[in-house]
C-alpha cells in the first residue's frame, strides 16, 4: 500500500502532531497518488458543522474534514460489519474511541510504542500517567499480569473464582504486571500513586460493540477514559467527543449512542485485601473493602504491633 501523501498530511493542523493514519478528502479523479484506503466499503462524506456534528441516518460511515472516521453501529450487531474498516486502522497503528460498558475509552494497539505515545498527547496526559488495557479472555489477563490469587490450603481465598463472575463487567482490577506488559505505558514518576511499582489496570468490559472488536485483534488494547480537555468529567456523547477530539488528532471514533453509566469501580488487587480505590458502576461486594476501611485495619494493625 502507498505512503501518504506527505503535501496532504502536511495540510492537516494537528495540535498532537502528525499521523500518518488521518484519511485526506477526496480529490477530482484520478485519485491523488498515495491516498489512504481503509475499506473496500465505500465511505461516504459528513460536513463538520462548526456547532455541532450530527449524522445523516441514510450514511454507513462519516469522515469529518480533516479525515476522521466515524462509524455509527447498532449495540445489536445487526450492523458490525462496519467495524471493518476500524479493525483495519488500528492493527495499523491508528487511535480512536469506542464505547464500553461504562464510558467512552480512547484505544491502541497495545503493541505500537508509536501509537501510544500518541495516545498520551491526544488525551493530554504526561508519561507518568498509568495506562490500562482492554482485554478480550481471562487469558490477556494472565499473560500481561501476574493473575488473579487461586487460593492456598493455607486459608488463602480464591479470589479467582469470585472475579470470574463478575467479568464481562464494569470493573478494573489493578494486578502487578509481567514483562509482557509494555514499559511505556508504566512509567515512574511521583505523581501517581502507582508510580514506583509495576502494575495495570485490566479491564473487561460487557459491551458488544467492545467484544466485535477486541475479538478480530491479536492482543488487548490500551484504553484511557475520554474526559473534557479542561474539566475532570467524563464525556458520555460521542457527538461531543468528536468535536472536541477530532481536531486532536484522534483517527476514529464508533458511536454505540450516548453512555449513562458511571464510570467503573477500581479494585487494587495488590495489597492484603481487595480494595476499592474509585466506586464507580461496579457494586461493592462482601469479599472487598472501600479504601477508608483499608487504612483503618492497617492503622489498627501499627498501633498494635507497636
Amino acid at each position: 500500500m502507498a505512503a501518504a501523501d506527505p503535501a496532504a498530511a502536511a495540510s492537516f493542523r494537528r495540535a498532537a502532531g502528525p499521523s500518518p493514519l488521518r484519511l485526506p478528502l477526496p480529490r477530482a479523479p484520478p485519485p491523488a497518488p498515495g491516498r489512504l484506503r481503509v475499506s473496500s466499503t465505500v465511505v461516504a462524506l459528513h460536513k463538520r458543522n462548526p456547532k455541532r456534528l450530527k449524522y445523516a441516518a441514510e450514511r454507513q460511515f462519516k469522515r469529518g474534514d480533516a479525515g476522521m472516521l466515524r462509524v455509527k453501529v447498532e449495540p445489536s450487531g445487526e450492523d458490525f460489519w462496519k467495524l471493518d474498516p476500524v479493525i483495519e486502522l488500528i492493527n495499523r497503528g491508528a487511535v480512536g474511541v469506542i464505547p464500553t460498558d461504562t464510558v467512552y475509552s480512547i484505544v491502541c494497539d497495545l503493541s505500537n510504542n508509536e501509537s501510544i505515545e500518541r495516545l498520551r498527547r491526544v488525551k493530554g496526559i504526561g508519561d507518568s500517567k498509568p495506562l490500562s488495557i482492554l482485554c478480550r479472555s481471562l487469558r490477556d489477563i494472565d499473560t500481561y499480569t501476574t493473575g488473579f490469587p487461586r487460593g492456598t490450603n493455607q486459608g488463602q481465598p480464591n479470589i479467582f473464582r469470585a472475579v470470574k463472575r463478575l467479568i464481562p463487567g464494569p470493573y478494573t482490577f489493578i494486578l502487578p504486571a509481567t514483562k509482557q506488559f509494555p514499559k511505556q505505558c508504566i512509567r515512574h514518576g511521583s505523581s501517581t500513586r502507582y508510580a514506583k511499582r509495576r502494575q495495570v489496570g485490566v479491564r473487561i468490559p460487557d459491551d458488544p460493540i467492545r467484544q466485535a472488536i477486541l475479538q478480530n485483534l491479536d492482543e488487548p488494547l490500551i484504553c484511557t477514559s475520554v474526559k473534557y480537555l479542561s474539566e475532570d468529567e467524563w464525556i458520555l456523547d460521542p457527538v461531543i467527543i468528536a468535536d472536541l477530539y477530532e481536531p486532536l488528532g484522534l483517527d476514529f471514533i464508533v458511536d454505540g449512542g450516548p453512555r449513562i453509566a458511571d464510570p467503573s469501580t477500581v479494585v487494587d488487587m495488590t495489597g492484603t485485601n481487595p480494595t476499592i480505590i474509585r466506586q464507580g458502576k461496579g457494586p461493592k461486594l462482601d469479599w472487598m473493602v472501600a479504601e477508608d476501611e483499608e487504612e483503618e485495619a492497617q492503622s489498627k494493625f501499627a498501633f498494635k504491633a507497636a
